[in-house]
């Protein structure tokens, strides 16, 4: 049985939003610094009106409350989007790696929650945004993992244990994951014929998502398009940072990574 269309809400571009930029996939790390001056000088410096983050911004989330730890990473990045905030309207849907970030996160930062998947109205078309990963249909052992982890139940029990016992489960399950990688060439992609379903439901004529780190434009249909977001490692060899920029004119690339 095909899996079920989730429904879309919608947002409605402000009157005066002439530039939007959609990024994603920083996975912001402490031991990342490039990475983090890199998204610190686009926010300074970027025309958007408009900054739609869609997901794993960070690389692993385990509660608003890291927040409140003095000094933490958590707190300097939402520090850096608060002030980001104040002049761009912001945006951010859970990724597979920070699907914990809740209401705190959203008024320490002032930035705002949006459900995956959501509808942007803007220039005259229906622009679907997703974070992609449920799209991945191929991959059965991370959804069910998907599942399970964004069910009540299973966050009320991870957030209740100890700070410091959840970020050594988090670095747990980081290392198994990579370990996974490392062990298989193999990565699923998002299925077309789902993504296709999704964007004639929401009645949109493009899906814009990350995830998989594979930047690209596919054709699902005549008229249907979907758009893949790059990640960010900028200590990467060679160094990644993308941004897809849309204005009434389309969408444009952006590459911020020096080359």
């Amino acid at each position: 049985m095909p899996p079920t269309v989730p429904r879309a809400e919608e947002l409605t571009a402000a009157p005066a939003w002439r530039t939007v930029d959609f990024l994603s996939d920083l996975h912001l790390d402490p031991g990342h610094e490039a990475t983090v001056q890199a998204l610190a000088g686009y926010l300074a410096h970027t025309p958007a009106d408009a900054i739609f983050l869609l997901g794993d911004l960070f690389e692993v989330w385990v509660g608003d409350d890291a927040l409140a730890e003095h000094g933490s990473f958590e707190s300097r990045c939402c520090a850096l989007l608060a002030q980001a905030a104040r002049q761009h309207a912001l945006y951010f849907l859970h990724g597979n790696r920070d699907f914990l970030i809740g209401d705190g996160f959203t008024r320490a930062s002032g930035v705002a929650l949006l459900p995956d998947p959501t509808v942007l109205a803007f220039a005259g078309q229906r622009w679907l945004l997703s974070h992609g990963d449920a799209l991945c249909l191929d991959d059965v052992e991370y959804q069910r993992f998907r599942a399970l982890a964004r069910s009540p139940a299973w966050q009320h029990a991870f957030l209740a244990a100890p700070l410091a016992q959840r970020r050594a489960q988090a670095r747990s399950m980081r290392a198994q994951s990579e370990a996974h990688k490392h062990a298989s060439s193999w990565y699923a992609d998002v299925d077309h014929p789902a993504a296709l379903a999704w964007l004639q439901a929401a009645s949109a004529q493009a899906l814009i998502h990350g995830h998989t780190h594979r930047p690209a434009t596919h054709v699902l249909a005549p008229g249907q398009l979907r758009h893949v977001l790059s990640d960010w490692d900028l200590d990467a060899t060679p160094p990644r940072a993308e941004v897809l920029r849309l204005t009434a004119e389309g969408l444009e690339r952006l590459p911020l990574a020096p080359r």
